[in-house]
């Protein structure tokens, strides 16, 4: 007689069936979408390929000491720039490291297979949770945890935003910690769990705390009555809350005091969905960028619809769990709640981030229903008639092609008789209900991920997975690099908007949320282009501003490595006296922050003299750009969101190098032409007043100036908040940061710690002795009494 399986072993096997058939569905829908690694097309579309990817490529080399810098400061952006706030913003998933188990070359593969394994891991944590709320079928919570984490918002918008990813496996998790809450238990682990997903991805574990209060809400009501049984288990929720997040400040505390410190991004104001567009994104196989990806399989859907009409299930826990998903619906198409689920700012990208919230409450529904006995004929079909009802109405919406409604249809359909099979003839018809469901699961999930590849590859900016291009980049800046004597600068154009971080060397371009203003506005003020409405500072390629940042080499686009004649060190000096400001001009500010004269106006309109260098000024031009004897090259300029850089145009040879636009002269637009030998002399000049030596650290720098120097000693770095010199918070000059030197003192110790860290440290320390103090009372508790019961009688009385 075969032992019979513990609850335990039941919800462990649920799980395992979740993550496996989670891991199935998305491999199998991008390999029917021939996306990498099955196919040819490039999956790092949009943010993917230009952010997420190299920073997890700058994480590898972390891991494996190859990068310039550690967690508190990242040397190849941005000409030096806080990497904590980033950190914490795309790494700090405990899944990322595992990237470090791959080669280098593979960093694409690698970010892939993470991104499934959340998947799976998203799914194996509902299928716990479900199992966890009431007792079921450990197979169906399997079914309906693997349909949680293939919802439309998983394999569409959080498949290229890995760090969401980490949402989708908190709510559960969260969730879960609601559970213990209400039964006073886990003490020590929810609040660790509660750290754990907003170290994770703070955004998404924002999103997915509301809606596990919600969950938890909805629970109480219906599991706990009077008033003060049920503020002991929300005093007990939040004490975990409050306690997680306390522990989470270290990463936390500079990430907030960073986003303040941004670039400031795109304003929008929220336009709701039309309501036919909304329901069409419940079918499979649907895309929309402004819309809620509401998939979730039929094997799901069917059973939520039939949860109002479920006789087996009390009339007061069918319409709470009924309302909670009708309300968190409605709540995303209301502007003041639609705010409130996104931190109180309208997303300048997809403006239903919190659509797994709702996913998760469908799938808990769904449970709900079947949990209390499989719903009968009526309910069932009252369900799907419901849901049939709905795709009527979707059917109008132009995001509802022929493929969707067919699926949509068949799904319900195939589901509806499934969950009727499995309880009404079970031992009858076998494994059949389960393999039809399995099958609808999989095939509608696969034919979603594929039809969301189609929308982001046709309609969002991909960038190529690693190739021979990146290995021959890569490889010709490491032969050059001469960090941190000088600067290795990628070059332009660009394979991504964060090169340093992909490719390597120590660049001005940089792409994050956490762009600081004072780069963005530096840069700009020099002439370099953005993308991003100027979080994407883009790579400035000019001889002057390399003089400046002492960049001593640069990738050129054929591949070779231009290097500079003369390199300034990373620290120079600069008279003492008011500090200057930036004019109008890129050219003059260039040669404000360099020291010296080295432009010279045209000799007649776009001609420079023979013999000099043309460098082009047209933020908003929109084509090409050309010396008449010239090449072409391209200029980006598309306001707001695109800014084009000054462009080098090549070496003037008089009358015949004119200027020429293509399609033609945009409003605004200025010629420069660098004189070569004032601009090596003026780099001469900073190199011999100059720091004699420079040590460079993980997040400080160090250096000696010539004996008897006295003025300002300017870093090639941007002032970003967090720089002390000297013992003091570090001055400003032109953007960079500055320190004054008297001849008395000629050596500067500089450093950066990431504003915030210390109050988060601070914070957490009685924290964490708070979470120790919890752990330990059991103990002391058995120590107390085994003590007391050690004690010996006395007889008697003193």
């Amino acid at each position: 007689m075969p032992t019979p399986r513990s609850p335990r072993s039941r919800s462990l096997a649920g799980s395992a069936l979740a993550g496996l058939l989670a891991t199935a569905a998305v491999c199998a829908g991008d390999a029917v979408a021939r996306v990498f690694p099955y196919g040819p097309r490039h999956r790092s579309v949009n943010d993917l390929g230009n952010q997420f990817v190299p920073f997890h490529a700058q994480l590898w080399d972390l891991l494996h000491g190859r990068a310039a810098g550690d967690l508190l400061l990242n040397w190849r952006s941005g000409f030096g720039t806080s990497f904590l706030p980033d950190y914490g913003t795309y790494l700090s998933s405990p899944f990322a490291p595992l990237v470090a188990l791959f080669p280098r070359a593979d960093i694409d593969l690698a970010v892939y297979v993470v991104s499934v394994l959340k998947t799976a891991v998203a799914a194996a944590a509902m299928a716990w949770l479900l199992r966890t709320q009431r007792r079921g079928p450990w197979w169906a919570a399997g079914l309906l945890g693997a349909s949680y984490a293939l919802c439309g918002w998983s394999v569409i918008e959080a498949s290229y935003n890995t760090m969401w990813l980490d949402g989708l496996i908190a709510f559960p998790l969260l969730c879960l910690t609601g559970e213990w809450a209400l039964r006073g238990r886990r003490p020590v682990a929810a609040p660790l769990i509660v750290a754990l997903c907003w170290t994770a991805n703070f955004y998404t574990a924002y999103m997915a705390t509301l809606g596990a209060a919600l969950v938890l809400l909805v629970r109480l009501v219906l599991t706990r009555e009077g008033v003060r049984a049920r503020a002991r288990v929300a005093a007990r929720a939040a004490g975990s809350t409050v306690l997680g997040l306390a522990l989470a400040l270290p990463v936390l505390a500079p990430l907030f005091l960073s986003s303040r410190q941004a670039y400031p991004g795109w304003t929008r104001q929220f336009t709701p969905a039309p309501w036919t567009d909304v329901l069409a994104r419940l079918l499979p196989a649907t895309y929309s960028f402004s819309s809620p990806a509401l998939f979730v399989s039929g094997t799901t859907l069917v059973l939520a619809a039939a949860l109002p009409l479920h006789r087996g299930v009390p009339r007061r826990e069918r319409w709470w769990w009924s309302a909670l998903v009708v309300g968190v619906l409605l709540s995303f198409q209301w502007t003041p709640t639609h705010l409130a689920w996104h931190v109180f700012a309208t997303p300048n990208g997809s403006p239903y981030r919190q659509t797994f919230v709702l996913a998760g409450i469908l799938v808990m529904a769904a449970w709900t229903a079947l949990a209390a006995g499989r719903p009968g004929p009526r309910a069932l079909l009252g369900g799907a008639g419901l849901l049939l009802a709905l795709l009527l109405a979707a059917a109008g919406s132009a995001l509802a092609p022929a493929v969707a409604l067919g699926l949509g249809a068949a799904g319900i359909a195939a589901a509806a008789v499934a969950w009727w099979l499995a309880g009404a003839r079970p031992r009858r018809f076998g494994p059949l209900p389960g393999a039809l469901l399995v099958l609808t699961l999989l095939v509608q999930a696969a034919a979603t991920t594929a039809w969301g590849h189609k929308g982001t590859l046709g309609g969002l900016d991909d960038y190529p997975s690693w190739g021979a291009a990146h290995t021959a980049r890569a490889r010709a800046l490491a032969a050059a690099d001469g960090w941190p004597a000088y600067r290795t600068d990628p070059g332009r154009p660009a394979l991504t908007g964060n090169d340093p971080l992909l490719l390597g060397g120590e660049g001005g371009s940089y792409y994050s949320s956490h762009t600081p203003d004072v780069l963005t506005r530096t840069m700009a003020a020099l002439g370099a282009g953005w993308t991003s409405r100027g979080r994407s500072v883009q790579s400035l390629d000019s001889p002057v501003t390399d003089a400046v940042f002492a960049v001593g080499a640069r990738l050129r686009p054929d591949g070779t490595v231009g290097r500079a004649a003369v390199v300034p060190p990373l620290v120079t000096l600069r008279p003492a006296g008011p500090p200057p400001a930036f004019g109008p001009s890129p050219f003059r500010n260039q040669e404000l922050l360099l020291g010296a004269r080295v432009y010279e106006d045209p000799v007649a309109p776009g001609v420079c003299r023979a013999g000099t260098d043309a460098f082009l000024w047209a933020p908003a031009h929109h084509g090409t750009a050309r010396l008449a004897d010239g090449a072409a090259f391209r200029l980006n300029g598309n306001a707001p969101r695109n800014r084009a850089a000054v462009q080098p145009l090549g070496t003037s040879r008089g009358a015949s190098s004119a200027l020429v636009f293509e399609p033609g002269a945009p409003a605004a637009w200025t010629l420069a032409c660098l004189d070569r030998p004032l601009l090596d002399a003026a780099a001469r000049a900073l190199r011999e007043t100059g720091a004699v030596s420079v040590t460079v650290g993980a997040h400080a720098v160090r250096a000696t100036l010539p004996a008897g120097s006295s003025g300002t000693a300017v870093l090639s770095v941007p002032a970003i908040a967090g720089w002390s010199c000297d013992g003091r918070p570090a001055g400003a000059r032109l953007g960079l940061v500055a320190v004054p030197v008297t001849p008395d003192r000629t050596t500067v110790d500089c450093v950066f710690r990431p504003p915030g860290l210390t109050a988060g440290l601070a914070l957490a320390a009685p924290a964490a002795l708070v979470l120790l103090s919890l752990a330990l009372r059991p103990r002391l508790s058995r120590l107390r009494r085994r003590a007391r019961g050690s004690l010996p009688a006395v007889a008697g009385g003193v």
